[in-house]
This record gives structure tokens, C-alpha cells and sequence, in this order.
């Protein structure tokens, strides 16, 4: 915890400028009670330049640098860490230094490390007096949203979260490819990458858990594929027929052998599924129970949005990436030391599973 809490701008370093990075960059600018001292630059590139003309907005006279050590001199009170995945030996430097961290990585519990990896994490916060939040991904806030749900009703059975979503249009073969894309559909590795590659939905099913509760006997990943019949031409990278165009993933908490808390992503690329799964494009929170709940997600641009283009659309989904963990800054700021979560940073009414 920063010891300058009472002060009126929290001093900020961002670390990274990719897709989220930027969108972070642009949001700590404008935001009133932050400052933006510092910018760590991962390629070279980028070293020496604006961060603000890294992040397409005007130059802020912050010049990125990927010198870690200037910037832990800078004695931010929190790191904005936006790299696509963490860095646990980054975080814990930072962390023992005594500064704050907010990330969008693939970091909410940390469970998904394993228990060597997460008690690094939480001692460094605990040497360097530092707390570190992750907002998750995917966006993440929609699990605060189930947690909300949660707590109006008497009686809770299950808890479902789910995003379908069509990513024909989603260019990003370095994140599709780990989770199964363009596999052959017989491939016998097929259930471990995809359980490798979103192993961060294990964090996300802790974080229910432990909001309404309940230990969980096992998490385990539950994939099912399908195939494309014809050739699918994705931009930079290709699916041939016969090969994995769509993948439903299932991430289940257990308690005697039942689901209590489901985390599943259906995502397909293409028109020519088998078998052909329908989207219904969105996130959902389903709440089982007495009563039941069901809350429906959709993300839409403004009236006076600016672009035309795919990647012009893309900025929504970026901006709700990155906005959970930079207004969450103050609260962590102010928090004890270690690992907070969404179900310590509001107060939110306590709900418990019924077994």
C-alpha cells in the first residue's frame, strides 16, 4: 500500500503500449486523478518515443523506456501491466519495490500459476507491502457481474458465464492457434492446448467461488471442436477443410462431482462449421437457482463513434478490457497488501451456495 494515499493524483507507469496498453494510456491521461509519469516500452522500437504517440492520441511528454529500474525510481504508486501474458519474475520485481499493480494479463487469483508461481506473487506484495488486481480478460467484469447476480437470490444452484461470439474477422493467429485453430479435428492434443492456452478461466472460477462461498473438489476444462468443410481465409493465416473452425470451452468448478460454476467461450471462424453451432453473439450470466437470473451483455459504439473499419470496432472491446483495472487504481492503492479481487473492491452483497 502506497504511503501516499491522501495525495490528489495517483502517479502512474504503463507498462506496455499494445492494444489494451494504448487504450489505458489514453484513459489515464484523461482521468483527473491520475498521472502518467512513466511508460515501459517491451521492443526496442518504441524505446525513446511518446507514449502518447505510441497510444494515436497527442505526445504527453512521457518517453517510453525499457529501463525497469528508472521506472521503479520513479516511485509510482501503481503500475498499469498490460502485456498480453504476465511475467511472474516483472511482477515480482515490481511488487518487493513496493509499488502497485492493476493488470489485464492473464492474472485474477493467480490459482492458474500454480502454487510455487502464486506464493511468489504474494510474498513479493507482502515484502514490498504492494497489492496487485486483475481485472481478467474477455472482458473480466463480466464475472463481477455474476457475482452481483448472485447475491439477489436465495438459493444458488449454478453459476454460468458465457461469450459466443463469430471472430471470422479476428486476425490473431499467435492467440488462435494455442487454443486449437486449424488443428486437425482428430488431433489427440487438442483438449491440452486449449486447456493450456485459457488456463487463466481456472483464476476466473476461483474468483465465483470464493465469491459465493465454496471450495471447488476440482476445476477441469471441458473442450468440444468443429470442423470446417471448406478452406476458411483469414487474413495472415488459413484453416483447411477438415480442420478446427470452431471451439467450445468449458472451464467447470466441482463440488461432489456437480457443476457449480461454469465459465464456457464458444467461438467459431467461418460459415461452414460441422457441426454448425449457432452464435448468439454476446455475454451471459445465468444464475440457477431461487429465483433464477439471467443477464445478457452487449457491447455497442456510442452515436458519435469514429471509424468504419474492423479494427476501428475492435477499439470497444479493448476499452472494456482495459477501463476495469484503471478505475480500480484508488481502491487498490488504498488496499491492504496481497492479491485483491473483484469481490474486494466493492461492497457487495455476500451470496453462498446451497449444497
Amino acid at each position: 500500500m502506497a504511503d501516499n494515499v491522501e495525495q490528489s493524483r495517483y502517479r502512474v507507469v504503463q507498462w506496455t503500449t499494445g492494444n489494451v496498453g494504448k487504450q489505458s494510456v489514453s484513459a489515464v491521461v484523461a482521468h483527473p486523478e491520475l498521472e502518467l509519469v512513466g511508460c515501459y516500452a517491451w521492443s526496442p522500437d518504441k524505446v525513446g518515443r511518446d507514449a502518447g504517440e505510441l497510444s494515436d492520441i497527442e505526445p504527453v511528454g512521457v518517453l517510453a523506456t525499457d529501463d525497469v529500474a528508472a521506472l521503479l525510481a520513479l516511485k509510482p504508486d501503481c503500475v498499469v501491466y498490460n502485456p498480453m501474458w504476465i511475467d511472474v519474475d516483472e511482477l515480482v520485481r515490481i511488487l518487493e519495490s513496493g509499488v502497485n499493480v492493476v493488470t489485464t494479463a492473464a492474472f485474477v487469483t493467480g490459482h492458474s500459476l500454480g502454487a510455487d508461481k502464486r506464493a511468489r506473487i504474494v510474498d513479493a506484495c507482502e515484502r514490498g507491502g504492494s497489492t496487485i488486481f486483475g481485472s481478467g480478460i474477455n472482458p473480466g467484469f463480466v464475472d463481477l457481474l455474476a457475482i452481483v447476480a448472485a447475491g439477489a437470490v436465495d438459493r444458488i444452484d449454478k453459476i454460468t458465464v458465457v461469450e459466443e461470439a463469430d471472430i471470422s474477422g479476428y486476425d490473431s493467429p499467435a492467440t488462435e492457434l494455442p487454443v486449437g485453430f486449424a488443428r486437425p479435428i482428430d488431433d489427440p492434443e487438442l483438449p491440452a492446448m486449449t486447456a493450456s492456452a485459457t488456463e487463466v478461466f481456472i483464476d476466473a472460477v476461483h474468483l465465483i467461488g470464493a465469491a459465493i462461498g465454496v471450495e471447488f473438489d476440482e476445476v477441469v476444462c471441458e473442450p468440444e471442436y468443429a470442423r470446417t468443410t471448406h478452406d476458411v481465409d483469414l487474413g495472415s493465416w488459413r484453416i483447411d477443410a477438415g480442420c478446427v473452425a470452431g471451439i467450445r470451452t468449458s472451464w467447470h468448478g466441482k463440488v461432489d462431482g456437480r457443476s457449480v460454476v461454469e465459465l464456457r467461450t464458444v467461438w467459431r471462424k467461418g460459415q461452414t462449421l460441422e457441426p454448425d453451432w449457432p452464435i448468439d453473439t454476446g455475454h451471459r450470466v445465468i444464475v440457477d437457482g431461487c429465483p433464477n437470473i439471467t443477464l445478457r451483455m452487449d457491447v455497442t459504439p456510442p452515436p458519435d463513434f469514429v471509424g468504419t473499419t474492423l479494427s476501428d470496432f475492435m477499439r470497444l472491446p479493448m476499452i472494456l478490457t482495459a477501463m476495469p483495472a484503471i478505475t480500480a487504481i484508488p481502491n487498490v492503492v488504498a488496499a491492504a497488501p496481497g492479491i485483491l479481487t473483484y469481490a474486494d473492491t466493492l461492497p457487495l452483497p455476500k451470496a453462498r451456495i446451497t449444497r
